[in-house]
């Protein structure tokens, strides 16, 4: 096969085909939503292909057949039908100053009625749009297709400043009710984002949308499959290990059947040919560190956190469950689905090696509040795992904990003592690349957590003193068998027993002893 462009940063439709990129089709989605219904809502994480599926939605409606020749949906589409589309595209400007929503609205429909060679006067958002709808389906006779782009950004960019993110939120509202009261002009409705704000709180005058977010048909309409990189991308595979490929990328879930990766990581992985946070670095998320902390949340509780469908969707202005703020924006993904007497529950966990990684350090920055010390700690740390230091690696945590300032503890100890210290240890080891287990179960317990590295195998146990007698964290580890189920691996396993003291707040005890 021939080696393709790589449609790096492009979300032009267009542009992808003519400059005869690689392209993963995803037409067939499209015929299945177009013969299904007609208002749609997707949300999917940053750097997804949102925009790419819109703007192929857009040359569709409007005809342009040269473009699709050879994808799926080409010989099932009337292309003698051709619609007037209007998209609105909130990916622009930021909208935490009061009043920006409407401006930015206001100049994309006059933009949309000169495009559509009409004419329309009203002063007001949700009139102007409806006016904009009824003139642009008698000029052409036919009905319009609308599609929102980063619907929700005026809301999210305003967070910070609830008042402005309120009063973004019902002006959008306002806005996308329209659609509704508008039907009968209207010929198809998709809008995009990153969040899943409740029907009640942003589409309560919309509320005929059919939600794609966890519909396990559409769990690929945005993504990459497996298939996909070995048929479309399988000349960019060369010299790359396909397995590490998929233990750093691959790993979303929207309760598909299978896992996909996102777009924009695969594309630098084969432009740059190394491994690297590529999504990650691509955008700062601080906002969600910084809300972790305030609420106390324990990093170790992450990998593995339970959810309800009604936490999932919880998220609005001053009211966002911290299991939807992880999962929707991608740093959390399903892990695995419960039913329990028909009530559902999902299993959460980091998608995959790249977001376990990154955020973890992240949230060690936090602490740390000093880069050159994190790395260097870390640096440390792979160094005594090597080595089957654990002096060392004792008296680098003693010397970590000794430098985090006391407020730190009366401020932002999560989940605990014990589960805030514990939490600084996965954190530690998931940012430096270890591959870590938590809460590994076996028939007889969990160990808190497990790291397997260099053919061997780490099981700790941590307490606080204050709250146990001194040696219960290596006695539970030896008592109930955690190590039996490993066994049969030959590798070395090592039993570590850590302890705390809530007093000191530091390292007490770091046992040791192998299985």
């Amino acid at each position: 096969m021939t080696r393709r462009r790589l449609p790096i940063g492009l979300q032009t439709f267009r542009e992808v085909r003519e400059e005869d990129c690689y392209y993963v089709d995803k037409t067939g989605f499209i015929a299945r939503l177009v013969d299904e219904g007609k208002h749609y809502f997707l949300s999917r994480p940053r750097r997804f292909g949102k925009s790419l599926f819109l703007d192929t939605l857009k040359e569709l409606f409007e005809g342009n057949e040269t473009l699709f020749a050879g994808l799926d949906i080409h010989d099932r589409w009337d292309w003698s039908a051709r619609h007037p589309v209007v998209r609105l595209d909130f990916g622009a400007g930021h909208f935490g100053e009061p009043g920006y929503v409407h401006a930015s609205t206001m100049a994309q429909l006059a933009a949309a009625a000169e495009d559509g060679g009409v004419a329309v006067s009203y002063d007001t958002a949700p009139e102007r749009f409806r006016e904009l709808l009824r003139a642009l389906h008698a000029r052409t006779g036919r009905r319009v297709v609308v599609l929102v782009d980063e619907y929700d950004k005026p809301i999210l960019d305003a967070l910070e400043t609830p008042t402005v993110a309120r009063a973004n939120r019902d002006y959008l509202r306002g806005l996308y009710s329209t659609i509704k009261s508008s039907d009968a002009h209207v010929r198809f409705t998709f809008l995009a984002g990153v969040s899943r704000f409740s029907k009640v709180s942003v589409f309560s005058g919309l509320n005929n949308l059919t939600d794609l977010t966890m519909d396990p048909r559409y769990s690929a309409v945005c993504g990459y499959a497996e298939a996909d990189l070995d048929t479309v991308f399988a000349p960019e595979l060369a010299d790359l290990d396909r397995d590490r490929i998929r233990d750093w990328y691959n790993g979303y879930n929207w309760l598909g059947a299978e896992r996909v990766y996102n777009p924009f990581d695969i594309l630098l992985l084969f432009h740059k040919r190394e491994f690297g946070c590529y999504w990650f670095e691509s955008g700062t998320p601080s906002f969600l560190v910084e809300t972790l902390f305030r609420r106390r949340v324990s990093a170790l509780a992450l990998d593995g956190l339970l959810s309800s469908d009604d936490l999932l969707s919880s998220f609005d202005v001053g009211a966002i469950a911290t299991e939807a703020l992880l999962f929707q924006t991608g740093y959390l993904t399903i892990k695995d689905v419960r039913d329990r007497g028909g009530v559902r529950s999902y299993r959460l966990g980091y998608p995959n090696r790249e977001v376990r990684q990154s955020f973890n350090r992240s949230l060690l920055r936090q602490l740390v509040q000093d880069a050159t010390r994190q790395t260097a700690n870390s640096d440390r740390l792979y160094d005594l795992m090597e080595g089957n230091d654990f002096a060392g690696m004792k008296a680098l945590f003693e010397a970590f904990f000794a430098s985090i300032p006391y407020e730190w503890y009366t401020n932002n100890a999560v989940a605990g003592y014990e589960g805030y210290y514990a939490s600084v240890f996965y954190s530690y080891f998931a940012a430096s690349g270890f591959d870590v287990t938590v809460e590994d179960s076996s028939n007889r317990g969990r160990a808190d957590m497990a790291v397997r590295f260099g053919g061997n195998v780490y099981l700790f146990e941590f307490k606080v003193v204050e709250q146990a007698t001194e040696g219960a964290a290596l006695a539970q580890l030896r008592e109930r068998g955690y190590a039996d189920k490993y066994r049969a691996s030959g590798e070395p396993i090592h039993l570590i027993g850590v302890e705390f003291s809530r007093s000191t707040r530091n390292v007490t005890a770091f046992a040791v002893e192998q299985a």
